[in-house]
């Protein structure tokens, strides 16, 4: 980045690179919506890309910094954040509601009221600028998918801030690596609203503003990671155990469900494909 700039800006910078992919994504979404195969083809791309950059990159380098034991203990703080996140924040799982047990219980009980429910699905919609039908709790899902990738857009950040305290070329290759991986987010977060009958750009506003949590993420990150530096190869173990969650629990099943799975393999093969041609470009 610019060697003249103080490094918490730069971070900022390669942070907000990095968000600017759910922003595309969400761009995407609202011009043309993605098929079955090309979906599943982009979300593999993404899973690739999170799983090669924990294993091949994030944590071989916490090795290198300090020994297997840090490495093993900042992995599984990372994983088990994500765990507990996943568990008690309210968000939608790329389109699919997470119900606990014993939500799912009162669902069951409310089953025969089903029957009503184009009904009152009709009672719940208003009308837009344009006099189109708004579903509001199309609009709800949306919103809360949105909260969902804005609260793992967070710990993602860590990984840009880590990487470039650690080596500015890391932080780099990260941040573009990122990028990547949040194109299908922006998709998931806009398809929804654009579904449900919100405008074009305010379907592209929710997702480009929530990839903004991570330069917030970044920041903390840096600014912490500055006064501590010996707890830099723990955080960079850390964000692999988050991103090695998000792959295993949101990615490849929500790939395979929604998407093809022939070309969700081949998009996990692209995705590490480009991770080791980004490898190679920045040296790292």
């Amino acid at each position: 980045m610019f060697e003249n700039l103080h490094p918490l800006v730069n971070i900022l910078l390669l942070s907000l690179m990095a968000s600017l992919g759910t922003g595309l994504g969400g761009l995407i979404a609202v011009i043309r919506k993605p098929g079955q195969r090309s979906y599943g083809f982009l979300m593999g791309i993404t899973a690739g890309v999170m799983i090669c950059l924990a294993f091949l990159e994030l944590v071989p380098q916490s090795i290198q910094l300090s020994n297997w034991l840090t490495a093993t203990i900042g992995f599984g703080l990372g994983a088990s954040f994500m765990l507990v996140l996943d568990y008690y924040a309210p968000h939608i799982r790329f389109g699919e509601r997470e119900i606990r047990q014993e939500q799912a219980d009162l669902e069951e009980c409310n089953s025969e009221n089903r029957n009503n429910g184009r009904k009152r699905r009709r009672q719940r919609k208003f009308l837009n600028e344009t006099g189109q039908g708004i579903d509001r709790p199309l609009v709800n899902t949306g919103l809360l998918l949105a909260i969902g990738i804005t609260i793992h857009n967070l710990p993602e950040g860590i990984a840009v801030g880590a990487g470039y305290l650690h080596n500015p070329q890391f932080g780099l290759f990260i941040a573009v690596a990122i990028l990547l991986h949040n194109i299908p987010e922006g998709i998931a977060t806009a398809l929804p609203l654009r579904k449900a009958g919100i405008c074009k750009r305010d379907a592209f506003k929710v997702a480009f503003l929530s990839g903004l949590a991570e330069p917030a993420g970044a920041l903390l990150a840096s600014m912490f990671l500055v006064r501590f530096t010996a707890l830099l190869p723990g955080a960079l173990a850390f964000a692999g155990g988050v991103m090695v969650f998000i792959t295993l629990d949101e990615l490849i099943p929500t790939a395979r469900k929604y998407g093809n799975e022939n070309y969700t393999a081949l998009g996990i093969i692209a995705g590490s494909m480009f991770v080791f041609i980004l490898s190679g470009i920045f040296g790292v």
